[in-house]
């Protein structure tokens, strides 16, 4: 497996936001969590990305235990992360934003491989390369929050909620996308409230409610769940 959680617990103050979870990603995948808003999808990502310390529990990240490791050698390691409401840097361009992406990168014709990339996968990106990320609309700001995580080359891409905000045309547009990612070799773990979406393009996935795996199987199989179909999906 490329990701292992074992029995992972995460705090904040006195309160556990995760209950000793367990769930793997194995190379290749896209795995997706779903759950409510506080379920503990976004502190699941931090603690994997290195952002919120582990309680009691491992992480292992291709073969290596990355429990204790500082977040920017995790990046280094291939674990990258396009967070939860984007997080671009509003004053800097395009360009400079997704070569924040690459900063632990020494090669410059590989940055330039990947920025190359980069705008490969989001033509709009290529078209606004000298604005300010500030200027740019919500499904940019996604496109380059996206672009900018893979300018590490990350074996592993964290995505949080990536379609957020965004129209039911560019929702579609930005899952098209992740598979894109995943089918050039990138292994995806995918937190998304738009469950439907989700869960039809992962291979596998968890179910997260307060803090707790009650659920995992393929996504087909989550897809059509009863229980599964009546909380997530708005359909008895």
């Amino acid at each position: 497996m490329l990701l292992e959680l074992d029995n992972v617990t995460v705090s904040y103050g006195r309160i556990e936001a995760l209950h000793g979870i367990s769930l793997t990603v194995g190379e290749g995948e896209i795995v997706a969590l779903i759950g409510a808003n506080g379920a503990g999808k976004s502190t699941t990502m931090r603690a994997i990305s290195g952002l919120r310390p582990v309680g009691q529990g491992k992480i292992h990240f291709d073969g290596q235990d990355i429990t204790k490791m500082r977040a920017d050698l995790r990046v280094i390691r291939g674990v990258s992360q396009s967070p939860e409401g984007r997080g671009i840097f509003p004053g800097m361009t395009v360009r400079e934003n997704l070569e924040m992406g690459a900063y632990t990168r020494r090669v410059r014709a590989e940055v330039d491989e990947d920025l190359q990339r980069a705008f490969d996968l989001f033509p709009r990106l290529k078209e606004r390369e000298k604005q300010a990320g500030g200027t740019l609309s919500g499904g940019e700001q996604q496109m380059l929050a996206v672009g900018r995580a893979l300018m590490s080359r990350p074996k592993l891409l964290l995505l949080d909620e990536p379609s957020m905000g965004l129209a039911p045309m560019l929702i579609q547009q930005i899952f098209d996308i992740i598979v894109e990612i995943n089918q050039q070799g990138t292994t995806v773990l995918l937190v998304e409230q738009n469950a439907q979406q989700a869960l039809s393009r992962a291979h596998r996935a968890y179910v997260l409610e307060t803090g707790r795996i009650v659920k995992e199987g393929s996504g087909n199989d989550l897809l059509t769940d009863p229980a599964v179909k009546d909380a997530y999906l708005g359909v008895a």
